[in-house]
């Protein structure tokens, strides 16, 4: 066992021994080779199940990243650029001044639609034809490529449907058969998860939130006018069968290996397979928009369906990390510098990102 596996090991026990975690795991790669490869507590604390290293999690934002490699896939293979406008793939976009957005708009955030109908149920967001006909009736929420604002929700049906307009499938198969089903990990990543899948799923919980600084937030935020409460991330939410069964690109379900390994092959060869080549990657992670976020107000900074900075720094502290983090505090992340990747899924929903800052922390200093 290398002495960084065993670092990693210790930390992830401490975090469950304390309480702070009820299960997870971490996966690092470095060159395209697997390096550390964690697992710890429960991922079912009422049979006791516990964690395995192909548990697949159910991990809000950190699907984005499966979404961009996809799409990144696609466009490798001409299906379209990042400057092909939207609506030339999909003409019902065009309503209400959409013509102009473009694949980069959606990919760095920049399009002008962050927000579902605020009546949007959690029925309605499984529901694809559904999700579509809400952003062709969109309107823009300001001129695209002037503005940056997390597109929390439609960033998945987005780039969803643009994969479906060139491909004629869902985001899902293509997903298997174009990144999973080659890195060998179609059964630990996914978009949509078919039913009898579930039972390998980890089971979600809430940690105790702090609720004081949400009874302070201004009502006119921009955040509460994106989507409905009833669609924000929580462990009731993440799982519900019929979420976890459909396509809401926005999220994934995922094991710490099967994504460290996706963005491992962004960065490089890993087995034979590279997604990208070396120059698209450069074109991918260059920042395309950063300043405040005009839906949730924190400064950020997106690449081509990444963010730019690790969790816990800022984009100019690490400017050659790339990937997504998601409301839980699950990450995953790739070092275009270092040639490493990093995973840490988990199950227990905590509203900062403590646990990965603090193993990435190991993972870095080494």
């Amino acid at each position: 066992m290398s002495d960084l596996q065993k670092q990693v090991q210790e930390a992830a026990d401490r975090l469950v021994e304390s309480g702070a975690e009820r299960g997870l795991q971490v996966a690092v790669y470095q060159d395209g080779v697997q390096i550390v490869d964690v697992v710890a507590g429960v991922a079912d604390p009422e049979t006791g199940r516990p964690v395995t290293a192909g548990t697949p999690f159910y991990n809000f934002s950190i699907g984005k990243g499966a979404t961009s490699a996809v799409a990144h896939v696609l466009a490798e293979r001409g299906l379209f650029g990042y400057d092909t406008p939207v609506a030339e793939l999909w003409p019902e976009f065009a309503r209400h001044g959409k013509e102009r957005v473009t694949v980069r708009h959606v990919l760095s955030h920049t399009a002008g639609v962050p927000g579902v109908p605020l009546d949007t149920t959690p029925e309605d967001a499984c529901d694809w034809g559904k999700m579509v006909a809400a952003l062709e009736d969109a309107e823009l929420w300001w001129e695209p490529g002037t503005k940056m604002g997390y597109h929390a929700y439609t960033f998945g049906y987005l780039v969803g449907e643009i994969v479906r307009r060139v491909t004629g499938k869902p985001i899902s198969q293509v997903l298997r058969e174009d990144v999973a089903g080659p890195l060998g990990v179609a059964d630990e990543l996914y978009f949509g998860m078919p039913e009898q899948e579930h039972a390998r799923l980890a089971r979600l919980e809430d940690a105790p939130m702090d609720m004081s600084a949400w009874g302070e937030m201004p009502e006119d935020l921009p955040m509460l006018k994106a989507g409905p409460m009833t669609l924000m991330p929580n462990a009731a939410l993440g799982n519900r069968p019929d979420y976890l069964s459909a396509d809401i690109p926005a999220g994934g379900k995922t094991s710490a290996r099967a994504i460290a390994r996706m963005y491992a092959a962004l960065l490089g060869e890993v087995d034979g397979v590279r997604l990208i080549t070396p120059e698209r990657l450069r074109e991918v992670t260059a920042v395309a928009a950063s300043g405040a976020d005009e839906v949730f107000g924190m400064p950020s900074a997106w690449g081509l369906g990444f963010n730019i900075g690790r969790p816990g720094s800022t984009p100019e502290q690490t400017p050659t990390v790339f990937g997504v983090g998601g409301a839980g505090g699950s990450t995953a992340w790739a070092d275009t510098a270092t040639g490493t990747t990093f995973a840490l899924t988990k199950n227990r929903l905590t509203n900062d990102f403590a646990a990965a800052e603090l193993i990435s922390g190991i993972v870095t200093s080494r």
